[in-house]
């Protein structure tokens, strides 16, 4: 019999390499459409401003009827029909469309394996099913981002970037399959577990959580420009995709590391707090750094920095969440984290990535590094409580 570390280790390695082979292209591909900066960011804004919505809605509904699983299945299925929906299109309106009705299924799939690996993972160690160290998991996710990143960088030197969608869309349809695997709620009654107005309300009066969320939004939006420019400006610097992919890979690496070695010690050594002021220096210094450079060898460098100003802070951050937000309220929580906090900051932030790049060229990543510097007086509060 699978253990449930075991189970949610398939999992996330099926749906992080899902995300890990798309991730890097996709403002690749869309600008082989011939579309300029301001309108990529424009996509990618939108996308990330209808999860606000998609995400939060199938949090609730998720947590109202206690069907995490089924509702995961179902939007991985809506993904990979939206990843085969970018094929035939061209033109902004066409592409708007699809990225769009893919966002909206794509919104929930982490929020709602978090949710799941979350609750498993702080069950007692004697219970029938006992828990296990969440960091664990997710570092699983993201060494299969890795992996989806560099074969999909030789993928795209073979075969072009539409093979990207061929491969999400194959993933995801997995999904569904190792939804299968991962061990039921431990109480499957919904009128037990119903949210209310007053319950969100609650939720959102707590002031741990609205500073978690707003120092996320900070720290994590700031990969905006990142996310969206980063291959197209490496490109331009005559860095191929396979290398282009190394170096994606390279962050990512570093997630890993974060992840299973080093991360939780140093939550519980510098606190939730401090380890959220030390991701928020990372990203100052990174920003920066990409700010006046795209040398290879600096960003071998600078890459490696995300296993702070992404995976130290995710820790942190879902430490905080575990330890505060009340168990039937862990899915619509982290939908509110994930996508009303960091997604509306993303989302603004992607848009105006797309008009800073356009006419500041790389200078724009500069300001990343002030949003990150922004983060840290914020972390004061979260170390008093």
């Amino acid at each position: 019999m699978l253990l449930p570390l075991t189970r949610f280790t398939i999992l996330y390695a099926i749906l992080y390499s899902s995300f890990g082979v798309v991730s890097p292209f996709l403002p690749a591909f869309i600008q082989s459409r011939d579309i300029p900066p301001e309108q990529i960011g424009l996509i990618f804004a939108a996308g990330t401003a209808i999860r606000l919505l998609s995400a939060p809605v199938a949090g609730r509904l998720a947590d109202r009827l206690t069907a995490r699983r089924e509702i995961l299945a179902i939007c991985a299925i809506a993904a990979a029909i939206g990843a085969l929906l970018y094929l035939p299109v061209a033109g902004l309106w066409a592409i708007m469309l699809v990225s769009l009705f893919q966002a909206i299924a794509l919104a929930p799939l982490a929020p709602l394996s978090d949710a799941l690996a979350l609750l498993a993972a702080k069950r007692e160690r004697n219970a029938p099913q006992p828990g296990f160290e969440y960091g664990w998991v997710r570092g699983t996710g993201s060494a299969a981002f890795i992996v989806g990143s560099i074969l999909v960088g030789a993928a795209v030197s073979s075969w072009g970037l539409a093979i990207i969608l061929w491969l999400q869309a194959a993933l995801l349809m997995m999904v569904p399959l190792a939804t299968r695997l991962v061990p039921e709620e431990s109480n499957r009654s919904p009128s037990q577990q119903a949210i209310t107005k007053d319950s969100v309300a609650a939720l959102l009066r707590m002031p741990v959580f609205r500073r978690v969320v707003l120092v996320a939004a900070l720290i994590l939006g700031s990969h905006a420009m990142h996310d969206t420019f980063a291959v197209i400006r490496w490109s331009a610097a005559d860095i191929s995709p396979r290398t282009a992919s190394l170096l994606w890979s390279a962050s990512v690496a570093a997630e890993v590391v974060v992840f299973f070695v080093i991360g939780p010690s140093l939550v519980r050594v510098l606190s939730p707090a401090g380890a959220i002021a030390l991701a928020g220096l990372a990203g100052a210094v990174r920003w920066g750094i990409a700010a006046v450079t795209a040398d290879t060898t600096a960003l071998l460098i600078t890459q490696p920095l995300h296993g702070l100003t992404f995976a130290l802070l995710h820790l942190a951050c879902m430490r905080l969440l575990a330890e505060h937000v009340p168990q039937q309220l862990a899915a619509t929580a982290q939908a509110i984290y994930g996508t009303v906090g960091v997604g509306l900051a993303t989302a603004a932030l992607t848009l105006v990535s797309g008009w800073l790049y356009a006419r500041m060229g790389p200078e724009a990543f500069g300001f990343m590094s002030l949003l990150c510097l922004a983060a840290l007086p914020l972390t004061a509060g979260l170390r008093r409580r």
